[in-house]
């Protein structure tokens, strides 16, 4: 215990001594008396004797460390207020009561004044001041410290708001790290402050998210820190290691508080925040135990906007307690329905989806195209694997939705051969009961060859699925039928075409060689005829030139002469062949 001593002078006593926590003060009765209220009321004249008495002043607004400043101010030196000190300082005044009525610029009246004028103004300032207000409770919500903080921290949010519209969407305003940093009933004054200024609720949904990333540190816990599955079924045991030391009891209360206060001020709005935060909150109130009722409010939440999740957001681990660091999960000898994972609320879950679904339809509104079978397919498959999961509740999950949600059974086939092999002692019926599930005429192709070599499933629904590979393989074939046929009349058009163009072509041919040997026959007449003429010198020069014309009307075409001029006169054969074939030439010896 250490002792202060003040002195006015040093030739004057101290007649008063207080104790503030763990330190005594040795002072003097009137500087305190003049200024503070609450002393001069105090009957104490008893207590200031020589025999040592001490008022003890309990639950002292800001501790030893105010009191020593609010002595030096009854003193009259000087002193300095700064953003940490102020808010204790006005606390202080106000449990001591140095009001206007003892002495004019008194403590409160200054203190008050430097919160209003000067630190208000500030962002910087009025976090600080906020921050401090934490250990003066209730003494700085009665004087309404922290509603002025939180109303002029919404303000300046609100206004930067406003003035960044134009910012990215993924962008984080410049405010959140600061108000994450508060404690979370501080944090809900500021939120609340802000949804009241008309702040947009993706924006608050940002700030809650940032909060949340701070002060829940195991949602960032995902499977990759889960112990797998046991080899025996009722011997499953599932542990999560946060890395952790174990947390006290205290701070288990702790972060329940949190986390029901964050559920409670999400925005209603769906895109306020993202379904994979929600259903980390969801996992982080199974695990602290939270109230029934804010858990089935956050269930529904996560209802509308089950399409935006993830497989590996739906596996929430089945909490036995609320130990913290390290959760065992179904330890030995448990039921049968102790899985792994928690499937009693994602089954809720899809509940509450297709109720608000129905309920959207008989109000006839507008609603978007949901599938969700592709999402719940791929989560069957993942607690297929689970060697404690019985086949009721597998059958009761995979018939959750409504035949015509699937398009294709394929991913329900997946889960359910899963489900085989995790569980190779099913008997015939259970096997039969199980491919029941599914519909063999929305499996693919590819699906229908895979079951049609598979061991695992019944006779029965091996012939189920052959008799439906034949018929689409049947349909698919007819539907090629018509391009067929369409095909084949095309080719057969073009070949008849193709033939009456080589007949045409072989009788032009033929005629050709007719009318050359007609040509050939002339031509050895002529030469006869001309062999007997040579014989008479008479008229040798006129039967000479008369040749000379026949032969040359042979062997050349005459120029300018078209071959259509002459109907009459026999063809040549390089004539009839160029009318055939242009590029084809023929020559004659």
């Amino acid at each position: 215990m250490s002792n202060q001593v003040w002195f006015i002078a040093p030739q004057i006593p101290t007649d008063f001594s207080i104790q503030v926590q763990e330190t005594t003060y040795n002072v003097h009765k009137y500087p305190l008396i003049s200024k503070c209220g609450y002393i001069g009321r105090l009957e104490i004249q008893p207590l200031i004797s020589n025999s040592g008495n001490v008022l003890n002043l309990e639950n002292f607004p800001g501790g030893s460390e105010t009191f020593e400043t609010i002595l030096k101010f009854c003193y009259g030196l000087p002193i300095d207020f700064s953003p940490d000190n102020i808010a204790a300082l006005r606390c202080a005044s106000e449990f001591l009561e140095m009001t206007e009525e003892l002495e004019d610029g008194n403590l409160i009246s200054k203190s008050e004044a430097f919160l209003t004028f000067v630190v208000l103004s500030s962002w910087k300032d009025t976090i600080t001041v906020l921050k401090s207000s934490e250990n003066l409770s209730p003494w700085a919500e009665n004087l309404q410290i922290v509603r002025r903080c939180c109303d002029s921290i919404a303000w300046k949010a609100s206004k930067d708001e406003l003035t960044s519209e134009d910012a990215a969407p993924n962008q984080e305003s410049w405010w959140f790290n600061d108000v994450a940093a508060f404690r979370i009933d501080h944090f809900m004054r500021i939120i609340s402050a802000i949804r009241a200024k008309g702040t947009k609720p993706e924006t608050i949904g940002k700030c809650i998210m940032q909060y949340a990333k701070r002060w829940l540190p195991g949602m960032e816990v995902e499977l990759e820190g889960l112990r797998g599955y046991g080899h025996e079924k009722c011997n499953l045991q599932f542990s999560i290691f946060s890395g952790k030391k174990k947390e006290s009891s205290g701070n288990s209360k702790e972060q329940r508080t949190i986390i029901e206060s964050l559920i409670s001020i999400i925005p209603p709005q769906q895109d306020a925040v993202s379904c994979k935060f929600m259903l980390q909150l969801l996992k982080m109130a199974m695990m602290y135990s939270v109230s029934p009722a804010l858990t089935t409010d956050l269930e529904k939440r996560v209802s509308l906007v089950l399409e935006d999740a993830e497989v590996s957001d739906l596996l929430i681990p089945r909490y036995q307690n609320g130990d913290q660091g390290k959760t065992v999960i179904c330890m030995t000898n448990s039921s049968e329905e102790c899985t792994m994972l928690d499937i009693d609320v994602v089954q809720r879950i899809v509940e509450y989806f297709l109720m608000h679904e129905q309920q959207q339809i008989q109000q006839q509104q507008k609603t978007r195209k949901f599938n969700i079978s592709r999402l719940l397919d791929n989560y069957l498959a993942e607690i297929a694997r689970d060697p404690n999961l019985s086949i009721t509740k597998f059958q009761v999950f995979a018939e959750l939705l409504p035949e015509n949600t699937r398009s294709y059974d394929d991913g329900l086939y997946r889960a359910i051969d899963t489900y085989l092999k995790t569980q190779p002692s099913l008997t015939e019926h259970d096997r039969k009961r199980l491919c029941k599930i599914m519909n063999c005429e929305k499996l693919s192709l590819d699906a229908c060859l895979h079951a049609a070599q598979n061991e695992r499933l019944p006779l029965r629904t091996v012939v189920q699925v052959l008799f439906s590979e034949q018929v689409k393989m049947r349909a698919a074939m007819h539907e090629k039928e018509p391009a067929q046929i369409g095909i084949q009349s095309e080719q057969e058009e073009n070949q008849t075409s193709a033939t009456m163009d080589i007949k045409a072509l072989k009788a032009e041919l033929e005629n050709v060689k007719s009318q050359m040997v007609e040509l050939q026959n002339d031509y050895c007449e002529l030469q006869q005829e001309y062999e007997k003429l040579s014989n008479k010198p008479k008229n040798s020069s006129g039967w000479s030139l008369n040749w000379r014309k026949i032969k040359n009307s042979l062997h050349t075409k005459p120029a300018g002469v078209e071959i259509g001029d002459r109907q009459d006169a026999p063809k040549s054969p390089n004539t009839i062949l160029r009318r055939l074939n242009p590029r084809r030439r023929l020559s004659m010896s």
